[in-house]
């Protein structure tokens, strides 16, 4: 199985929030017009002063998207699809 990657932007302040909503937007658009493969988009809060948002994508296609697109950090991302979840367990 190929490794997933998350690409992460951080914001700071007190618009963090809103500006890693906004810019989930903008990743969703940049996957469309680009036709590109993508798993996730969102964004998460750590506190009032920081945000992130991020996308998961394959490895493969990870520098097309850090090429163009310039995260602050990346992640091997941990994603656990229900089917295979449920394979693994038996149920």
């Amino acid at each position: 199985m190929d490794r997933k990657l998350r690409l992460i932007w951080d914001f700071r302040g007190e618009t963090a929030l809103k500006t890693a909503e906004h810019h989930c937007v903008h990743l969703k658009e940049f996957a469309q017009i680009e036709k590109l493969h993508f798993y996730e988009i969102d964004f998460s809060v750590f506190s009032e002063m920081h945000a992130i948002a991020f996308i998961v994508v394959d490895e493969i296609d990870m520098k097309t998207y850090r090429d163009a697109l310039k995260p602050h950090r990346g992640e091997v991302a941990l994603i656990v699809f229900s089917k295979q979840l449920q394979l693994a367990v038996g149920v």
